[in-house]
C-alpha cells in the first residue's frame, strides 16, 4: 500500500489548497497563522500608501516603518474580525466551521499574497518614493518604471491567487459549493471593510490629532 505523502502547508497550499485545509482542520491556530496575517496587514498598508500616493510627501523609511508597525497589528486584528464574520456567514449559508478552521483559510489562503511582500520591499529600496506613486514623475528612469509596473502586475496576480485559495478553503471547511463559497467570501469582505471604516471613524473622533497626522 503506497504511503501518503506528508503535507507541507506553506508549499502545498499553492496548488493543493483543499488537502491543506483538510489537514489543518483539526489543528489549533498557531504562530504561523498570526505571522501570515501580520504580513497580509503590512501589504494592505503598503497598497493603501500607494493608492494615496504617499511617496509624494513621505520617505520610503517612514512608509515601510509605519506599514510594518501598524499593518502587522491591523492584520492580526482583521484575522479575528473576519474569522468571526465568516463563521456567522457560513452558518447562515448552511455550513459549519470552527474559528481556527476559518483562521487557517484566511491566513494560509493568503500565502501567494504574502510572497509579494519581499518584492514590495525590494522595489521600494531600489525605486524609492516612486514605488508609492500611482504614476511616477518624469524624472524616473524607464527601467525603474518597468520594474514598478511588473511589481504591481505581480501583486495583483498573487492577490487574485490568494482570493481563489481562500474561496476554495471556505468551500472545503464549510461544505459549500465553490459558487456559494465565493458569495460568502465577497459578502465577508464587504462586511469587514464596513467594520474597518466604522472603526476608522471612531478613531478619528476619539483621537483627532492622530487622524489628521
Amino acid at each position: 500500500m503506497p504511503s501518503i505523502e506528508p503535507i507541507h502547508p506553506l508549499k502545498d497550499v499553492w496548488l493543493r489548497p483543499r488537502r491543506v485545509f483538510r489537514e489543518l482542520a483539526a489543528r489549533p491556530a498557531g504562530i504561523v497563522d498570526y505571522l501570515l496575517a501580520a504580513a497580509q496587514g503590512i501589504l494592505n498598508f503598503l497598497a493603501i500608501y500607494r493608492t494615496e500616493e504617499a511617496g509624494a510627501h513621505r520617505s520610503v523609511e517612514q512608509i515601510l516603518g509605519e506599514s510594518f508597525l501598524f499593518g502587522s497589528v491591523a492584520g492580526v486584528i482583521s484575522l479575528y474580525l473576519l474569522a468571526a464574520i465568516y463563521r456567522r456567514l457560513g452558518a447562515r449559508a448552511g455550513g459549519t466551521s470552527t474559528r481556527h478552521q476559518v483562521i487557517h483559510v484566511l491566513a494560509y489562503g493568503g500565502v501567494p499574497l504574502v510572497a509579494s511582500l519581499a518584492l514590495w520591499v525590494l522595489i521600494a529600496l531600489l525605486a524609492g518614493e516612486a514605488t508609492f506613486m500611482k504614476a511616477p514623475h518624469g524624472e524616473v528612469e524607464g527601467f525603474v518604471v518597468f520594474l514598478l509596473q511588473a511589481q504591481f502586475i505581480a501583486y495583483v496576480f498573487l492577490l487574485m491567487w490568494s482570493v481563489v485559495l481562500q474561496v476554495m478553503g471556505l468551500s472545503e471547511i464549510l461544505g459549500l459549493s465553490t459558487r456559494k463559497a465565493f458569495a460568502v467570501w465577497v459578502l465577508g469582505q464587504l462586511l469587514g471593510l464596513l467594520a474597518g471604516l466604522m472603526l476608522a471613524v471612531v478613531v478619528a473622533v476619539l483621537f483627532p490629532a492622530t487622524a489628521s497626522h
